[in-house]
């Protein structure tokens, strides 16, 4: 193997690591996960095993290497803009790993200030496809980075809550902390 072959091939093996942590937080137990370009992941749940499952279901073939100590400063990020959302949470996001489409609705998700909400209807015109609402009710449920891509704040046309990959408990949790800012 040529020095090029070995660096590409150490490149693509950096590239196909996947560090992530598990902590506490008001709303459960959250995993953070990082790529080489930022978070790829913030899971929400009570159990860690099945957050590590979900993490390993969604970027099979990829090694994952559990650091606490590299992600304490995500994992204190995420806990903290849970309690305190007005604080934001800035960390930079990897989202590749998902559709042109379903990257363009969590680009615009991204844009809905803290404390607001938006109906999926109305989310689907903003992106130019007034008959889209079920497809970005789907790139919300396929978002793997809750938080930093703020899906829970995507509701039904009537201002209900509706499903929720991490529970509407905690969807309802969190929009009661933003609305209080």
């Amino acid at each position: 193997m040529n020095l090029m072959q070995t660096q590409m091939t150490a490149s693509t093996a950096h590239d196909a690591t996947i560090t992530y942590a598990t902590g506490q937080s008001a709303i459960g137990t959250i995993l953070a996960a990082r790529s080489p370009v930022g978070v790829c992941a913030i899971l929400i749940g009570a159990d860690t095993d099945a957050l590590e499952r979900d993490l390993a279901n969604r970027f099979p073939g990829r090694m994952l290497v559990e650091d606490g100590a590299a992600l304490r400063g995500d994992l204190a990020a995420i806990a903290r803009f849970i309690e305190t959302p007005g604080a934001g949470l800035d960390l930079p996001l990897d989202m590749r790993h998902g559709t042109p489409f379903q990257q363009r609705v969590w680009e615009v998700l991204r844009a809905i200030p803290c404390g607001a909400t938006i109906t999926y209807t109305a989310l689907a015109r903003r992106l130019g496809q007034p008959n889209g609402a079920r497809a970005v009710a789907t790139a919300c449920a396929a978002n793997a980075i809750a938080l930093g891509i703020p899906c829970h704040r995507v509701v039904r046309a009537d201002g209900t809550l509706s499903g929720y990959r991490w529970g509407i408990e905690r969807k309802r949790a969190l929009l009661n902390k933003e609305a209080a800012i």
